[in-house]
């Protein structure tokens, strides 16, 4: 027990500098996983017997659900919204197209039987988000015209489609599929999918906000909860699971709840480390042995969805729209890699179909390798040479997981003319030292400026400043009030509500807005106030 332990911590050790590697010289980290688990599992350092594919396909499709739950909550929907309709169709048709390409390509060039050159094609027609992303968050790789939130969608909603086709070549396999089964597997994965998933979405958001977690902690085991509820109950009604896990978590990570920072940073970590299960456990499966016989197939098969079946579909897809040029299809073209649910599919597809003629794990494998190593290790070049990177686009709006927010916390008051502050210069105001005004938005052009000493503050003025986080916040408990159509304090001032002792109202959402109170700041149904106390003891602070 001691020695299997001891192992763990050397490969979390090994992995942590591994990644640091990645982000000082480049090398996409996830190639350097997949190349330590070959290294332990082939190399004579520790031999590893993973034979048993189910077991592996079952634990490697588990760490896939919240790699694909975190990467709906991870998506910015303000940002990516603009790019939705485009990124669906690549996340649909897409994948369908690219799997037709791929299939014609391994029956006509290489001579491969129907069934396999069709099962390959659905199990590497999704592109994956943690390979590219992996990339444009070390590099903070910007890119022009949307392209960040255009692969962000797609990558991390194609999976379900490319799995879904991989269960229909299944069936086809076995021999039990008709075209009335496959239409009605089509349509109860979809349905069942996205019924399932909105459904325990709200189920989630109402517990987190009604109920709430009176343990630090507890919400990101509730949170844990619901990912793993969210694949397996519409898995278990004949639904897509990884559709249901996506729609859960991009609902849950747009949602407005307390305690949203907390489940991001302990999913970001937990994705992290299913990413290195993932890679490092099918680098355990793998044997140069076995991968050089089915290299040059897959050296084909690779080059061919890099520089036709990608780019065909894309083109397709993204020039009706008009508004992508040659350029930005290339690259979005290029991003397209393959990665952890390829190899997962593959898997998937070696269980289910039982033996087949050519084999199918090892050449996926072969091709994300090359994907991974090609595409990644070039794509900053790529991006240059096209002239798509934007320096003044930061990747990481794309995201809401604030994996790169500091202790500066910002915020924002608009000066009416009974404020001190207004006809005053900045330099008479005297501010706190640890209060820094950052950028102010005039009134009367609504550009926005850099505050120097002799700026002069208006009325209307918009004056953005920023200071540091407080240090003792889990000390302090916010608590929902909502305000009830028949509560007795409708229509009340904030001044005349009893609060008690120790309670301070610091905010009031109405609908949509959001209101800083004041005395004099009048009350109405359907209000939720925000309530601060300070917790009683150490306990109820941790």
């Amino acid at each position: 027990m001691s020695n299997f332990l001891l192992l763990i911590a050397i490969i979390i050790f090994i992995s942590v500098c591994l990644d640091n590697a990645s982000s000082r010289f480049g090398v996409p980290v996830l190639l350097a996983f997949i190349a330590l688990g070959m290294l332990f599992g082939n190399m004579g350092i520790n031999q590893v017997a993973l034979a048993d594919y189910s077991n592996v396909e079952r634990m490697c499709s588990a760490a896939l659900v919240f790699i694909m739950f975190y990467g709906g909550f991870g998506t910015n929907w303000k940002t990516a919204k603009g790019v939705a309709v485009e990124a669906s169709l690549l996340a649909t048709l897409g994948v369908i197209l690219t799997a037709a390409f791929t299939g014609l390509f391994c029956h006509y060039v290489l001579g491969w039987e129907w069934v396999t050159s069709l099962m390959l094609g659905a199990v590497v027609s999704s592109t994956d988000a943690a390979s590219v992303f992996s990339i444009l968050r070390t590099r903070k790789l910007g890119l022009k015209n949307g392209t960040a939130p255009l692969l962000e969608i797609e990558s991390g909603s194609n999976d379900p489609c490319s799995n879904l086709l991989t269960l229909v070549m299944i069936a086809v396999a076995g021999g039990t599929a008709s075209a009335g089964k496959v239409a009605g597997m089509f349509l109860a994965q979809i349905l069942i999918g996205l019924a399932c998933g909105f459904a325990i979405a709200t189920f989630a958001i109402w517990g987190i906000r009604k109920v709430g977690m009176n343990t630090s902690g507890f919400s990101s085991l509730f949170t844990l909860a619901i990912a793993l509820f969210s694949y397996a109950l519409p898995d278990l009604l004949g639904g897509n699971g990884y559709l249901s896990a996506y729609i859960v978590g991009i609902v849950m990570g747009n949602a407005k709840f307390q305690g949203k920072k907390e489940l991001v940073h302990f999913f970001d970590g937990l994705t992290s480390l299913m990413q290195v299960l993932i890679f490092f456990t099918l680098g355990l499966l793998a044997h140069p042995g076995n991968l050089a016989h089915v290299v040059l197939p897959a050296v084909g098969i690779f080059f061919f969805m890099l520089l036709v079946a990608r780019p065909a579909t894309i083109a397709l897809i993204l020039t009706p729209f008009r508004k992508y040029g040659f350029k930005q299809q290339t690259l979005i073209s290029f991003a397209g890699l393959r990665g952890a649910s390829s190899i997962v599919f593959a898997i998937v597809a070696t269980v289910g179909a039982g033996v087949m003629q050519h084999d199918i794990f090892n050449t996926v494998f072969c091709i994300v390798l090359l994907s991974i190593f090609i595409q990644g290790f070039f794509l900053p070049l790529v991006a240059k040479k096209l002239d798509q990177i934007d320096e003044s686009d930061n990747v990481m709006e794309t995201f809401t997981d604030y994996a790169q927010d500091s202790d500066i916390q910002f915020s924002s008051i608009i000066l009416n003319e009974r404020n001190v502050w207004v006809g005053k210069y900045i330099k008479e105001i005297g501010l706190p030292s640890n209060i820094l005004l950052c950028q102010i938005r005039k009134a009367t052009t609504g550009e926005y400026q850099v505050p120097k000493g002799d700026t002069l503050l208006e009325n209307g003025d918009e004056v953005i400043f920023c200071t540091l986080a407080y240090g003792g916040a889990s000390r302090i408990k916010l608590v929902e009030v909502p305000l009830t159509e028949r509560s007795k304090y409708d229509g009340c001032k904030v001044m005349d509500y009893p609060f008690k002792q120790g309670q301070q109202l610091l905010l009031i959402r109405r609908g949509e807005k959001n209101i800083i109170p004041g005395g004099q700041t009048v009350l109405k149904a359907g209000d939720i106030m925000i309530v601060s106390r300070i917790r009683e003891s150490l306990q109820e602070a941790a």
